[in-house]
C-alpha cells in the first residue's frame, strides 16, 4: 500500500484543512488508465465509491482504483517552495 512520509503527511492535512471543513475530506489520487503517467490529485469532500482509503497522521489520502495499483507500492513525498507551490514526488519503497 501507497505510504506518505511525514512531509507528505503534513501537506496533505494542511491542503484538505484548507480546502474543507467536511470531516471525511482528503486528497484524492486518481488516474485515467493503466498506462497513463498522470495522476491527477485533488481535494475532496469524501472518497468515491471503489476508493482505498488511507490515514497517516491525520492526513487522509484516497486513492482511485487504478491508482491504487500504480501506487501500492510506491512512497508519496511533498515538498512546498517559496511561493506557496506543492511539489508531490514518487519514489519506490524500499524492503
Amino acid at each position: 500500500m501507497l505510504t506518505l512520509t511525514e512531509n507528505a503527511s503534513t501537506v496533505v492535512k494542511s491542503i484538505v484543512d484548507q480546502t474543507s471543513e467536511a470531516e471525511q475530506a482528503g486528497l484524492r489520487i486518481s488516474q485515467d488508465a493503466e498506462d497513463s503517467p498522470a495522476l491527477h490529485v485533488i481535494p475532496t469532500e469524501a472518497p468515491q465509491p471503489g476508493d482505498q482509503v488511507l490515514e497517516d497522521g491525520g492526513a487522509r489520502v484516497f486513492l482511485e482504483e487504478t491508482a491504487a495499483v500504480t501506487l501500492d507500492d510506491k512512497i508519496l513525498d511533498a515538498q512546498v517552495d517559496d511561493n506557496g507551490g506543492v511539489q508531490f514526488t514518487i519514489a519506490a519503497q524500499t524492503v
